[in-house]
């Protein structure tokens, strides 16, 4: 019988939920602490939260990491992209709320430190930092030996990044305003992005014995090179249609969880997908060297759609004309309905997805 690979089968279990629960019981509690100037205006669950700093302006605040992604990189040797994933995992939530990134800092810890490699890492910060109009002033590096392990000896690191960004108190987007109809416009993803990469590395280096330096005819180029391909940022686009006042209604960063994340909205809406754009070969290649349902896959990975903008019906072509003009390829994938609230209904596939999991309908 040919084996189904599954995140669980590749070492990521669901407990992490269980003990996310935990960890918010006590955050949460830190509200008390600040009332007026650095009061929290949102709950936890959408992409950034945002922190008044006066009667009519926010700070947007939200951190992330680039993942087991660094593994490939350690494997390859090549150390100037996985920069661009660190911002533009950080920077795309940030936008999620509507807000316009700033600034951001990072923390790179290292198995030890080579400065050679920290300068390829910060070649990567300042490709990232360029596409997103945003500064790095400031960061931190940590020698941790002790606890660094890398896919190579001395070759272990790990990055993370925190953004900020400047919101109008009255201009925050969180889906509150979404109604039946609402248009689901997706926005091309470059690959993987920075999620998933530890089913990915399961599927393709283990399982099927795949070598990163290998020629795939289904890719165009070497699996290593598809694998690194860097996580796009949409901040231009985005804040273009933000600018040109459109009705944009909710944004969404389609990263772990897929279309998920798309219920990470203010209002108790439902989406219904009914057309996909093609999916890119490097999702194909995972499902078919790794025997992964559609359920597993669409919850895993972008599938091709890196980022979702909700727009009211008579903008949504405008949409897709802004990011034409950012060279980003963009799709209508269906629309906002209220009578299956929290629920993404993915016609194509025959998927219907809550909470964390999707089932097939």
């Amino acid at each position: 019988m040919t084996k189904t690979f599954s995140y669980r089968d590749a070492g990521v279990f669901d407990n992490q939920e269980i003990g996310l629960s935990r960890l918010l019981k006590w955050m949460s509690k830190t509200s008390e602490f600040r009332e007026g100037v650095g009061q929290a205006i949102l709950a936890p669950k959408y992409f950034a939260n945002v922190v008044k700093i006066s009667e009519d302006l926010g700070i947007a605040i939200s951190t992330d990491g680039v993942g087991t992604k660094i593994v490939l990189a350690e494997l390859m040797e090549k150390y100037d992209t996985v920069g661009i994933d660190c911002v533009a995992m950080n920077v795309n939530d940030v936008l999620c709320v509507g807000a316009t990134p700033i600034s951001m800092v990072d923390y790179i810890a290292v198995e030890k430190a080579r400065p050679e490699v920290l300068e390829e890492l910060a070649k990567g910060f300042y490709e990232g930092a360029k596409q997103a109009r945003v500064n790095i002033p400031a960061g931190e590096i940590a020698q941790l030996g002790e606890m660094i392990r890398g896919a190579k000896e001395g070759s272990g690191f790990d990055l993370v990044g925190a953004c900020i960004g400047l919101v109008d108190l009255n201009k925050i987007i969180i889906g509150q305003d979404l109604q039946d109809g609402d248009v689901v416009v997706g926005l091309e993803s470059s690959g993987l992005h920075s999620n998933g990469y530890t089913l990915a590395r399961k599927v393709l280096l283990e399982g099927s014995g795949l070598d990163l330096d290998q020629h795939i005819p289904e890719l165009g180029r070497k699996l290593g090179e598809e694998l690194l391909e860097p996580t796009r940022i949409y901040v231009q686009e985005v804040l273009q249609m933000i600018s040109e006042g459109l009705q944009i209604k909710a944004l969404a960063h389609i990263t772990g969880d897929g279309f998920l994340n798309l219920l990470r909205v203010e209002r108790d809406v439902g989406f219904q997908l009914d057309f996909l754009p093609p999916i890119p070969p490097v999702f194909q290649l995972i499902q078919e060297k790794g025997s992964v349902t559609d359920e597993e896959m669409f919850r895993v990975f972008n599938m091709g759609i890196g980022f979702c903008v909700i727009a009211g019906a008579s903008d949504a072509d405008r949409v897709i004309e802004i990011a034409g003009e950012h060279g980003r390829a963009a799709f209508k994938l269906g629309r906002v309905i209220s009578d299956c609230a929290g629920e993404i209904q993915i016609l194509p596939k025959k998927l219907v997805g809550r909470g964390k999991s999707f089932i097939k309908a």
